[in-house]
This record gives C-alpha cells, structure tokens and sequence, in this order.
C-alpha cells in the first residue's frame, strides 16, 4: 500500500484483504467444530466484526452440526442390552471358528513343513507387509464344512496388504492342507482375488507352495472356463494391462503350477525348498525312466542359473520375502487421486454399540440410520430425498475420509423407493463416487395394487442403475437378503468389488419361513387333486424340515464357505472393512464418463 494512502485506509484495506483470504478458506475447507471454535477466537483477538463473515461461519457452524445423524437408542436400555447379548454370541461363534481355521492344517504337517525350514502361509503375509499394518483377509471361510476333508481357508490364503506403502492383493498357497493341491473351491477364491486385484489395479504377490491340482476333484478344477487354466490366462491379462505380477516360489510349483511363476513378470525362488517342474520325478521316470531328485529336475540353481525361469536367488522364506518387498518398491506406482479425501473423523457412536442397534428378533424393524451413525465420518449424512420413497434411505458420507455415497434399506422395497434409488445412483456415478449398499431386505412390494402401479418397471429401473455404474460398489448385508432385493441392492451377480456378511444376516432366494409355506401349499394342492388328504402332522414335519433346510443354506458361514462373499465380519470391524475396501478400490482411479445406461422404461 503506498505511503500516501492514511493509516485509517491502510487498516481498512488489510481487513478487507484479510476477511477476503477468509471466506475463500472457508469456502474450500470442511472445518471441524474444533477448527470453527479456534478460528473464532483468531478472529476476536483482531477484532474482525464483519457482519458477512459472521453470517457465513454461522451457516458453516450450522451446516457441520444439523447433518449429524443423532442416535435415540441408549446403550443403557434392556432392549439394547438384550440385543448386544444376542449379537455377541454371534460374534463369538464367528471369532471362534474363523480362530480354528487360522490354525492351518495339522500338527503333523505343520511340524514337517517347519521342519524344512518353512513358514506358515499367515506368517509369509506377516513378514512381506509393513510393519504395523492391518492385512486385510478375504474369504476366511471359504471350503468351510464343503468337503469331506478339513480344508481351512480353502486351502489358500487371499487378502490385500501394504507393501512399501502399496496395496498389493496377496496370495499364499497353504501346503499344510491337502498339500496345497487345488480343490475346486481353492480355484474359486484364487480366480476371486485375481478378479478383485484386476478391477482395483493391485498387484499380485503369489507366494507359491503347492502341489498343483487335486487330482481327486479333477472334473470341477481342470476343463471349463473358470478353472484352474484361468488363474494362467488372468496372468497375461492383467500383465498384459501393467497390473505387475510377482511370485515367490517358496515350495513345490508342480505340473500347471509352474506356470505362475513362469508368467510372473518377476519370480524369486528359494533354494532346497522352492521347485519348479511341468512334470516331478516320478512321473519323469515313469515317462523316461530318468531317475532325478527334485533340486536336479527344478530347483533354485536349475532355474536362476540354466533355465532363466525366475530372476532371484533366496536362500530361506525370510530372504525370498525380503526380495518381494524390493521388487514392489521398485514398481513405480502411484495412485491418482480421483476423489476429494477429507480428514478421518471418528463417528460420533462407538462402531460397537452396533451389536446393540441390531434387533435380537430379526422380523423386528428399526432404523437404518442408527447403523449409518456408527460407521460414516463424524456421523455426518446428508440424505438425499428423506421425505420421498421412504423404506429406503439414500445419501452423501465419508468413511475414512473417503467419500460414499449410501443405500440402505429401511424397509421393503415400493417403487417409489426403487425410482429415488436409481436417480441417486445416476447422480453418484455422474460424480463419481462410490456406493455402499447396506442390504437388509425382503423383496420388492407385491400384490395387485403395486402390480398395477408398475413396481415391476420401477425395480428394473434400480437394477437398470446397479448394474451400469462404474464407480467403485461395496455391499455389506447387514440383516436379509432375499429375492429381487438382494439383485437391487448390488448382490454378489452385480459385481460388487468387495461383499461382506454380517453374522446375524441370512440369504436366499426367500426366508425359510415363506418358502416353507410356499411349498407345503403346492404340496397340498397336488394331493388334494389326487384326492389324498394329508395327515397334519406330516405336513408339518415336512414344514420343519424346509425350515431347516433354508436356515442352514442362507446362514452366512454357508455362503462363505461357497465364496458367495468376500467374508464374514464382526459388525463393529465395517467401518475399517469399508475403508479399507475404498483405499483398495482407488488404486483404479474412477473415470466419470465411463457410466452408459441401458433403456429406463417408463
């Protein structure tokens, strides 16, 4: 400012400059009520009076509280309590069995292959991630009580990890069960994790230990599209695309096996344990009656020294995964950011009193948005289309900084609900912001009146939505997940990247309770028209066990050990899970024109 200019005008003029600097701080800020207190106080010590910056950090101050979701349950009541109870012993049952399954194979095979100098699957992961990082485990459950043989995990452990900061999609054959061999579930989760890291853009670590297919279960893991050729054909697409691919042969790579790591864009081998052959020693004598030892035929000086197969020389596990973690470094990777992150708020409700949120009585309504309080940011929501399609409930988050967009049932599904959720869907992919689907649901309305109404027309517009929008989708079911519902609401068919189960959820294509009476009332009208009448004790003997039936096949442990999810998980944990699931999902930075929708009929 010139010297001419008065010391009045000077001092005019430098809180003009200031309140200017002001406003666009706030207009490109999210404060928190901490931020607004202290910038309150700054503003009094220079006597800053005006009537707009007032006017404006009253309406920040507004807009930061009102959108805060404000819980009317109290942890205090009988009914929480009563629910909390329940839950947990859902909790505890799976933190039980889950505890089993991370006991890998047998005391027997564990105390061999520790005697070879080899760690346990979970411990490789352990030491290839930083230091201090969560390892985020997909599938725990899967193979599950499907077979006739204990198959922990089924047989291979998958999971998205840090390494050097990256995230990396992480897969460990476990050789303590079935020696490591593929069993046609074991072929599922690893085709899974290949899927999750290719829509995400992760790359691959496979720590390699296995003795190749199950050759038992031959006819469900060798011939058709989705078995075990597969993981060797999403290799080269995925290479093919700079999605790298690293494997750590830390044991037996046998017959088709081998080819992991030799369409590995960098391979590390260990020396005494790792092997690498299309076909082992006794199968070479058998064909040639050449008579070779394992190292002779594939092992670590075969192939980093003659065959050129893999590229580095480790001498234990500790070395091979050390060798992992500099290749990673050496990527040259970075994510672009796609989304605006804000600072991680803690939500205003412990995460915990979910347990108690949850009705002890599934048939039991309550409000979805006490289930949003306790995951979201801050617990700030702001809901889109409160008053309209209200069994439905839709709206703008952050979890972990990132931003959501949310779509939780409150209720069965009118078409009214269905519309509100399409145009929300349009405006979240317009944007490009992911979706988190909170999926309790019944089904779509029915009768004559909806019939007529054109709910038909309205869920296909929802399903029209899920289908087409190419923003990252995470669903969560956090009760049912029946019929049409579980198709609107973004069910395992719709390709969500990541689907997760609580332990009190239940899915199939209708509850066991209706499908019970559904079928003993087709039952009972073929008899009559025969002219049998049927005894009412057999009819409900026959009724108890379709109910029993439904209850076992719509448990969530059910659908895990099938992989109809990505893992069962303690309510409280799905506010980290998401967040997690959100970093991961980044890493393939959303396009916002990639979305077409097909025809909305109307």
């Amino acid at each position: 400012v010139s010297h001419h200019v008065s010391s009045t005008h000077r001092l005019s003029l430098f809180f003009l400059s200031l309140q200017t600097l002001c406003l666009a701080f706030i207009s490109e800020i999210s404060f928190t009520q901490h931020n607004l207190h202290m910038f309150r106080l700054c503003s009094k010590r220079i006597a800053f009076s005006s009537q707009q910056f007032r006017s404006i950090t009253s309406l920040t101050r507004a807009e930061t509280t009102t959108n805060q979701l404000k819980s009317l349950i109290s942890s205090s009541s009988p009914t929480f309590k009563a629910n909390y109870e329940a839950l947990s012993a859902q909790v505890q049952d799976l933190e039980n069995v889950i505890g089993k399954v991370k006991q890998h194979g047998s005391d027997k095979a564990k105390a061999l292959h520790r005697k070879r100098g080899k760690l346990l699957a979970r411990e490789r992961i352990d030491k290839l991630i930083d230091p201090g990082t969560a390892f985020m485990e997909l599938s725990a459950l899967a193979g599950h009580q499907l077979y006739d043989y204990d198959l922990p995990s089924g047989g291979i452990i998958t999971g998205i990890g840090r390494i050097h900061g990256q995230e990396c999609m992480l897969v460990a054959n476990d050789s303590t069960t079935k020696g490591g061999t593929y069993s046609p579930v074991t072929v599922k989760k690893h085709l899974r994790a290949q899927e999750i890291a290719l829509q995400n853009r992760l790359p691959c670590v496979y720590m390699v230990d296995s003795g190749g297919a199950n050759l038992e279960k031959q006819d469900d893991v060798f011939p058709d599209r989705e078995h075990f050729g597969r993981i060797f054909f999403n290799q080269a697409t995925m290479s093919s695309q700079g999605i790298p691919q690293i494997a750590l042969v830390m044991g037996k790579c046998t017959a088709g096996g081998a080819y992991v790591p030799a369409m590995a864009d960098e391979a590390v081998i260990v020396k005494g344990t790792g092997t690498i052959y299309l076909g082992g020693p006794p199968l070479v004598k058998a064909a040639t009656n050449e008579i070779v030892t394992d190292e002779e035929l594939g092992g670590a000086d075969v192939h980093c020294r003659n065959s050129g197969v893999t590229d580095h020389y480790a001498h234990d596990d500790l070395e091979a995964l050390y060798i992992g973690r500099r290749i990673v470094s050496n990527l040259n990777m970075k994510k672009e950011a796609s989304v605006n992150v804000r600072p991680v708020e803690d939500p205003l409700y412990d995460p915990e009193e979910l347990l108690g949120v949850i009705p002890k009585d599934p048939m039991q309504r309550y409000d979805v948005r006490e289930v949003i309080a306790r995951i979201v940011d801050g617990s700030r929501f702001d809901e889109f289309k409160k008053l309209y399609g209200e069994t439905i409930v839709n709206g703008f988050a952050h979890i972990h900084g990132y931003p959501v967009g949310i779509i939780a049932n409150n209720g069965i599904l009118f078409g009214e609900s269905a519309a509100k959720s399409a145009h929300f869907i349009e405006l979240c992919s317009q944007r490009g912001i992911p979706l988190l689907f909170l999926q309790n649901i019944s089904g779509f309305m029915v009768g004559k009146k909806y019939e007529n109404g054109g709910i038909a027309k309205d869920g296909a517009k929802m399903v029209m939505a899920v289908s087409n929008a190419k923003v990252p989708k995470i669903t969560v079911l956090i009760g049912g997940s029946f019929g049409a519902g579980n198709y609107g609401m973004c069910g395992r068919a719709f390709g969500p990247r990541f689907l997760y189960m609580w332990p009190n959820s239940r899915i199939s294509v209708m509850g066991g309770e209706q499908a019970a009476s559904v079928l003993t009332q087709v039952r009972n009208d073929a008899l009559k028209k025969t002219g049998v009448e049927w005894d009412p004790q057999e009819q409900d003997a026959y009724k108890n066990k379709l109910r029993a039936k439904y209850e076992k096949e719509g448990h969530p442990y059910y659908a895990s050990a099938r992989l109809w999810d990505d893992g069962v998980i303690n309510p409280a944990q799905t506010r980290d899970m998401v967040g997690m699931s959100l970093a991961a999902a980044l890493n393939n930075p959303i396009e916002r024109n990639d979305t077409k929708f097909g025809v909305f009929r109307m």
